[in-house]
């Protein structure tokens, strides 16, 4: 690789630490309903709301309570949105008359919006009306950004408080979710993807005459709008079929460089917001160098895999290896290693090259990162939630090791809470290889693979690991669109995504009841440089363990034969 290209990814990583530690103190002081700048404005709205809603904001909730509420409200999302994906035909803002969207995969699209994934089994411009775009995944865009975030703040808040079982309103963190930070980041955002080049319009689309003289239809609607969220809140669902690779979405250089730290930014905001609000700021930056430890590991495993490219294609007398195909051609391999690294390593799922082309071992980091529990950095909020859920399987192994009650932030760790966090890392795993391995036995999987042998069980392996993982990315050697695939991938979305999230807030209440235990001699410290590299290596043996042999069988074995 270029010596250049590896410093402009580094200095991609520096700024994004950079801008994490504002943002990341500025989202403590929202979720603590301390004073910021945005109040002046945004008060009103919020107690408007409140009032239109009847939400009484402090009424705080227990951690049932909390999952009510949340649950209850994305399962009103998802029906919203259904409906708006089945009578779209019937529907105004459709210049294009689009028809209604299929049952089966109406069904996979509003699962995968409402659960963060924005896996994509159709092509968005030949599919999806405007209003389709704006009013139906686009707002699910901010909804389920949102809720990764209460979810994190509610279980910082178990960690934090004592002796109680409030662990916050639900109504209220969604709110200060959108208000204070998703929609003020989104439209700045927007406005610069507008100057860019990227289209924010109605109208219908364009037919131009060719320098060939044919015609050409170039498709047109609110672009820049979906392009902000779908990065600020790790959705990674594209206006286009091309996704990021188009360039009315990424229209330049410094859209993909801004795109790809967008991506990164709120997942590492969080951190340090983890650590202010449990008054603890090495707490925070300790995880987030966990994060980076796994990110610059993996990442220089996919970069070496694509620089040394295809020892075949060298037999041939090709003085450079390396392939363009499938990359992106405007930013190089580099740069489309690093953003298929940052996508995947979040719960993003945003492309600017195809993942299917990538070297096995560059693609096997791309799945590995998601088999992880997407905790290297994450999608917002359910990111941290799972790297904090980690922390605590580390301290409990710790506590093994030394023969003491396990202890985090001053919490015992005890059976219950045990209990969930193995429920947590084995509920996506579970559906990642079991769907796998339905996917790779039957007729109606296999059908729609279009490569044979180990690449075609990383085909589904993958579409099983983006639902379950809730990424959204493909191997774009599977066709999905089919009954099975829009099925029971959708099925596994919703597992994956809120089969996490309910034990999660389990914990969160059971730790708020706790009296902190004071530190001691005997107390295993997770401020210190030792606890990064422990929790990083905990989550990379966990992610072997469940996940070797399955990758033995795809990526390592297509490795092995090239």
């Amino acid at each position: 690789m270029p010596a250049s290209s590896l410093i402009q990814i580094f200095l991609y990583i520096g700024v994004v630490i950079l801008l994490a530690f504002p943002l990341g103190s500025y989202m403590a002081k929202v979720f603590n309903g301390e004073k910021t700048f945005a109040d002046r404005v945004l008060k009103p709205v919020e107690r408007g709301l409140y009032k239109v809603t009847r939400v009484k904001p402090d009424r705080e909730m227990n951690w049932k309570q909390y999952a009510v509420c949340l649950l209850l409200f994305n399962l009103v999302g998802f029906l919203f949105l259904y409906l708006v994906l089945r009578l779209q035909g019937h529907l105004p803002l459709n210049p294009q008359h689009l028809k209604d969207i299929p049952r089966g995969l109406a069904f996979n699209t509003t699962a995968s919006f409402v659960g963060n994934t924005n896996w994509q089994a159709y092509a968005g411009e030949t599919t999806m009306s405007p209003l389709s775009q704006m009013l139906g995944l686009t707002v699910q865009n901010f909804l389920s950004a949102a809720t990764g975030m209460t979810v994190v703040i509610a279980l910082i808040r178990g960690l934090k408080r004592k002796t109680t079982d409030r662990v916050g309103n639900f109504w209220v963190d969604l709110t200060r979710s959108l208000l204070w930070v998703l929609i003020p980041l989104s439209i700045v955002l927007a406005l610069f993807y507008a100057w860019q080049g990227t289209p924010q319009t109605l109208t219908a689309n364009k037919s131009v005459k060719t320098l060939e003289g044919s015609t050409q239809t170039i498709a047109m609607g609110p672009v820049a709008s979906q392009e902000a969220i779908k990065e600020l809140g790790t959705n990674g669902g594209g206006f286009f079929n091309a996704n990021s690779a188009h360039p009315y979405e990424n229209p330049t250089p410094v859209t993909n460089a801004v795109q790809v730290m967008a991506i990164l930014l709120i997942s590492s905001a969080l951190c340090i917001t983890f650590g202010k609000m449990v008054g603890n700021r090495k707490q925070g930056i300790v995880i987030l160098v966990a994060m980076l430890l796994l990110f610059v590991s993996l990442l220089s495993l996919a970069m070496w895999s694509e620089a040394s490219g295809n020892p075949r294609i060298a037999k041939v007398g090709v003085s450079q290896p390396t392939t363009m195909e499938g990359k992106e051609v405007r930013n190089g391999v580099a740069n489309s290693v690093f953003y298929a690294e940052s996508t995947t390593s979040t719960s993003c799922g945003a492309v600017i090259s195809s993942h299917d082309s990538l070297t096995p071992l560059a693609g096997m980091v791309c799945m590995l990162n998601i088999m992880l529990g997407e905790v290297v950095f994450g999608g917002v909020g359910v990111g941290l939630m799972g790297m904090l859920i980690f922390a605590v399987l580390t301290v409990f192994i710790v506590g093994l090791m030394v023969g003491r009650t396990p202890e985090y932030l001053g919490k015992k760790i005890e059976s219950w809470e045990m209990k969930m966090a193995v429920i947590i890392i084995l509920i996506p795993s579970a559906c990642i290889l079991i769907g796998g391995a339905i996917g790779a036995i039957t007729r109606a999987g296999t059908a729609s693979t279009l490569n044979p042998g180990p690449h075609g069980l990383s085909e589904i392996l993958y579409a099983f690991s983006s639902a379950a993982g809730n990424n959204g990315s493909a191997f774009a050697g599977l066709n999905a669109n089919t009954t099975f695939y829009n099925v029971f991938l959708g099925v596994m979305i919703l597992i994956g995504r809120f089969g996490t999230i309910v034990p999660a807030l389990a914990i969160a209440g059971s730790l708020a009841k706790k009296q902190p235990t004071p530190v001691s001699l005997g107390t295993f410290r997770t401020d210190k440089p030792m606890f990064p590299v422990m929790l990083s290596s905990i989550v990379l043996i966990v992610g072997a363990l469940t996940f070797f042999a399955a990758l033995a069988l795809g990526p390592i074995v297509e490795h092995l034969m090239m």
